[in-house]
């Protein structure tokens, strides 16, 4: 049975590894720094809306939300459609103005556009430390996702699931940069819908039908069935408000998502990115979210509630299938590594290192090998970190996404939409609104019942308008 598994999960990363080669070639003939971290800015439509869904879609998607639909009903998936429009969203309201800045001032990070717009190497330097914390904690749960999904699926070690897993999204972005990334990104997209469709069909077949397993979920917990959760999570409100805002509105400062509104061709492909994006969320929320809730028919008594799509998997498909759906998960957590691995790298190399001494630079040859090898030291960082994983994903998660939601929200909507802000309102709106969050994060706070992310983001704007009009008084 794993040798049929393993067949088209070893197909998938053959087609993983050409596409870094094809990468590294279309590299060797441009600018490196160019090239290496937004590929020469020549994404399409279609891989645009790929490659933001893809970096958006990872192991909180299909490990996390999953369990939380496993464990809360249908409630869950219904939280889990607030996500649709993150595409749209994003894309929409920053596209083009990140694009027309990017060109203008030659801008390869997040970063390097903040320092254009509020010309403040504090600010800057603040932006790296809270993106790089931020981004190894994401790339943590993500690491931890594949070990639990490898561990399941094949009965490997943990641990050498997630050495396996480190070895090949290192070796790969190490060789392609931005465009491998791009490139395994539409890839990768492909199989996740192919792979959530197959298993919810799955599911519903071996649960006896749709009417089938809601009878049954009603045995096992009528509120399974309600939009308001169970007992032990309340969907009300204030929760469904606070993930909206979490994964839906705070996403416009969420560095991996935003720095696609930097790398597309044209505006034909940024209007194309975010209508076929906006598709590919919707499916794949819908389907994955719904295999997990309705797999507590097939499966009533997990304790791990992460491992229920893994479990799903060998349980309800054929080995050859079940192979197929392994790779959308691998996917879908190489997308979200990946897209992050380049951008810490960036943070590093393009942010810290050659901000503070320009005329490196000059070396072409040192900066590929410092730019390469950073990416791969990340990797193998990462990968010591995770050697003891926690229970649920989805928190973990969660609380990075926060970070840098509370960090960059505000100075990237306020820095492109009015004109006035300055970089004393950015700095004090990063350090009141990643602090804040923290602290209400670590103390279990809620103000009337809401989620850290929402009195972090009202502070952080405070903040902002604060440090502005202090400023302007100067």
């Amino acid at each position: 049975m794993q040798l049929a598994i393993l067949i088209p999960l070893l197909g998938y990363i053959i087609a993983v590894f050409a596409g870094a080669i094809f990468a590294y070639r279309q590299r060797s003939k441009g600018n490196f720094l160019a090239e290496y971290y937004v590929g020469n800015r020549s994404m399409t439509g279609f891989v645009l809306a790929m490659t933001t869904a893809s970096t958006y879609v990872g192991a909180s998607s299909f490990i996390g939300g999953p369990g939380a639909a496993y464990k809360f009903g249908l409630g869950w998936v219904l939280l889990a459609m607030i996500q649709v429009p993150v595409v749209l969203f994003t894309l929409g309201v920053l596209g083009k103005k990140f694009a027309i800045l990017a060109r203008k001032n030659n801008s390869l990070t997040i970063n390097d556009i903040l320092y254009e717009r509020y010309k403040s190497p504090v600010l800057m330097l603040f932006a790296s430390l809270a993106l790089l914390a931020s981004f190894f904690i994401m790339m943590a749960v993500q690491f931890i996702g594949v070990g639990r999904l490898l561990e399941t699926t094949l009965d490997l070690d943990y641990r050498w699931a997630v050495t396996i897993f480190a070895l090949t999204v290192g070796i790969y972005t190490f060789i392609g940069g931005f465009r491998a990334v791009v490139i395994t990104d539409s890839i990768q997209g492909l199989i996740m819908l192919i792979g959530t469709f197959l298993l919810l069909g799955g599911v519903i077949y071996s649960g006896g039908g749709i009417e089938q397993i809601m009878h049954k979920l009603a045995i096992i917990d009528p509120d399974l069935l309600t939009p308001y959760g169970t007992k032990e999570q309340s969907l009300d409100f204030t929760f469904m408000s606070s993930f909206w805002i979490l994964v839906c509105f705070g996403l416009l400062g969420l560095p991996s998502t935003v720095i696609r509104a930097m790398s597309y061709k044209n505006s034909q492909a940024l209007h194309q990115g975010m209508v076929i994006g906006t598709i590919v969320i919707a499916l794949l929320m819908l389907s994955i979210h719904l295999a997990g809730a309705l797999g507590r028919v097939i499966i009533p008594n997990l304790e791990v509630t992460d491992k229920i799509i893994p479990m799903l998997m060998i349980k309800v498909l054929p080995p050859f299938v079940a192979g197929i759906f392994l790779a959308a998960p691998m996917a879908a957590i190489m997308s979200s590594v990946d897209s992050m691995l380049i951008q810490s790298s960036s943070t590093l190399i393009k942010d810290l290192y050659l901000r503070f001494k320009p005329e490196a630079i000059a070396n072409e040859k040192h900066i590929k090998r410092l730019s390469t090898l950073t990416t791969l030291l990340l990797t193998i960082v990462i990968t010591f970190s995770v050697l003891n994983p926690p229970d649920m994903l989805i928190w973990l998660n969660l609380f990075a996404l926060g970070g840098l939601e509370s960090t960059f929200l505000w100075v990237i909507a306020l820095g492109l939409y009015w004109k006035k802000a300055n970089r004393f309102g950015g700095i004090t709106s990063m350090v009141v609104g990643l602090s804040s969050y923290i602290i209400f994060t670590a103390q279990n706070l809620k103000v009337l019942g809401f989620h850290p992310i929402v009195p972090a983001l009202m502070l952080g704007l405070v903040g902002f308008l604060i440090g502005n009009k202090f400023h302007n008084q100067a």
